[in-house]
């Protein structure tokens, strides 16, 4: 579905990607690791289009979108939940909502879905979204970004800041959206112990290059654990 190949990304005089692969599919949950400050949120914001890369190749159901758009990506089938949540916080949850009806096929409306996945945002629709807790604001980020219908679904550190009953929320949400919904999930975080329980293909990104990937079951947990203490 997603195929990111040799994806290079300056800012400036300072290459943050070097020549990075990364790769999407439907039912499937790969999860980027690496440390702060490795390049995992440029990559993502890459294969959204809020950053132009330097070189290499994008494409989505078989399609170049390298001169595509973040708003044709996400009307294209591409949801985006960004490190930091960026919900509108003078905006009603209904409100944060509906903004991603723009998103959506002609007609949608928001959806009953995301509050049986979500229940607590049922109780706050009135509520700014920055009245809200963090974990709530989180929920409130994901529940936004399915609105708009995606097939991909990308979640950058989806657990930062958030307390563990939120983050064992988040988890079966995640979960459900690929195994049951067959959507496609690429997940970024820094704790392997929550991508080795959920994601089925893991990356490892140490300094802007891929130092090791594969599925969970075929890594070497030692391996993975090192790359991200150095």
């Amino acid at each position: 579905m997603l195929r990111a190949t040799g994806i290079r990304l300056s800012y400036g005089a300072s290459l943050c990607l070097r020549g990075v692969d990364l790769a999407a599919d439907p039912g499937r949950i790969t999860c980027v690791l690496g440390r702060n400050g490795v390049g995992k949120s440029s990559l993502m914001r890459s294969v959204m289009g809020v950053e132009r890369i330097a070189a290499g190749r994008i494409e989505w159901e078989g399609r170049d979108i390298a001169t595509l758009s973040p708003a044709d990506r996400a009307r294209a089938g591409i949801g985006y939940v960004p490190q930091g949540r960026e919900i509108f916080p003078f905006l009603t949850v209904q409100e944060n909502l509906e903004t991603a009806l723009a998103a959506a096929p002609r007609g949608s409306k928001v959806s009953a879905e995301v509050f049986d996945l979500f229940p607590v945002l049922r109780q706050f629709l009135r509520r700014r979204g920055g009245d809200l807790s963090g974990g709530q604001q989180q929920q409130l980020a994901i529940a936004r970004a399915l609105t708009a219908r995606p097939r991909l679904l990308i979640l950058d550190e989806p657990t930062e800041g958030i307390q563990p009953s939120v983050i064992k929320d988040i988890a079966r949400v995640i979960r459900h959206l690929a195994r049951d919904r067959n959507m496609a999930v690429v997940l970024v975080e820094q704790y392997y112990e929550f991508a080795r329980d959920l994601a089925d293909r893991i990356t490892v990104v140490v300094r802007g290059e891929v130092a090791l990937e594969g599925e969970v079951g075929a890594l070497e947990e030692e391996s993975v654990r090192r790359l991200l203490t150095v």
